[in-house]
């Protein structure tokens, strides 16, 4: 059956959707020995496609990590600065995935990883709205800020989903525990959603994204999801 090549290369595990169509937009994806562009389609029991020269093949089962992502880390599977990566944190579980979204170097908690394309675009495009909930150490006036992050935001110019925060706990000398659920994933959104209401973050983690959660798992372990938890992500 033929499918876009950027959904089939996903779903043999090469990329994501987003870095498969980089791919080919880059000349790397060949079908039957021509150069592929965006929008060609292929079928895996007929057509040789090929990525710098390998051959692609389906993958029998995909793999589907929890990270207990620590601080000091970068959400990458290779660091041109030389950075520890979230990648040397899981090289044991026996396949090549990548991060689901992102967290930022200071920022630490559940971090899902995988070699499904077709999951993580489920997880990541926006007009699925997937919720992702933190908690977020801060200091400042929690109370002035309140309004304003469960108000109306923009970043970039685009409008955000309205965000869920409760104050969990006050600590004293203006310093606060939040929850902060959102439904984007933009680049260091909570904190810029933060310094945006006058509010200093001192520690961010995330705890769920979806029906999933990271629990008790120590910072800088893994393990694998349950197929029932696969299933509740895909929303079966």
């Amino acid at each position: 059956m033929e499918e876009r090549l950027q959904k089939l290369l996903s779903a043999c595990g090469v990329a994501s959707r987003r870095t498969a169509e980089g791919y080919i937009e880059a000349g790397r994806v060949t079908v039957n020995g021509s150069v592929a562009r965006l929008g060609d389609k292929a079928d895996p029991a007929r057509d040789r496609v090929e990525v710098d020269g390998k051959p692609v093949r389906p993958v029998g089962e995909h793999t589907y990590i929890l990270l207990h992502k620590p601080r000091g880390y970068v959400t990458t599977l290779s660091d041109e600065k030389g950075r520890r990566t979230v990648a040397e944190l899981v090289s044991a579980c026996g396949a090549r995935v990548w991060p689901v979204g992102r967290l930022d170097l200071d920022s630490e908690g559940l971090l899902l990883m995988t070699d499904d394309g077709e999951l993580t675009h489920t997880l990541l495009h926006p007009s699925h709205g997937v919720e992702k909930e933190y908690l977020v150490s801060v200091t400042g006036d929690v109370d002035a800020a309140l309004p304003i992050l469960r108000g109306p935001m923009s970043l970039d110019g685009v409008p955000l989903a309205a965000a869920g925060v409760e104050v969990l706990r006050r600590e004293g000398g203006g310093r606060a525990c939040l929850s902060v659920v959102i439904h984007e994933g933009k680049n260091r959104q909570v904190r810029r959603m933060c310094a945006a209401a006058g509010l200093e973050v001192r520690r961010l983690k995330r705890v769920r994204e979806g029906t999933l959660a990271l629990g008790e798992l120590p910072p800088g372990r893994w393990r694998r999801l349950t197929g029932e938890e696969v299933a509740r992500l895909r929303g079966g």
